[in-house]
């Protein structure tokens, strides 16, 4: 359940954040080429920041439970 709801989680974050940066890549590319150096390599990578905790979460294992019978 916890890779289902963080697939949810990050395909949802993955379209929002293309979305964003098309429309700001799109008002860079008239700007000069240095902001053009600075931007496009930085949002290339910089999606990947705040989803670590949501793929570390994804992949964690449940701690051991205490059995109800004992």
């Amino acid at each position: 359940m916890r890779k289902l709801v963080g697939s949810v989680i990050l395909l949802v974050w993955m379209v929002g954040y293309v979305a964003v940066a098309a429309v700001v890549g799109d008002r860079i590319a008239q700007e000069h080429w240095g902001w053009k150096l600075l931007f496009f390599p930085i949002a290339g990578v910089g999606w990947i920041l705040p989803l670590r905790p949501l793929i570390r979460w994804m992949h964690s294992k449940d701690a051991p439970r205490e059995s109800a019978d004992v």
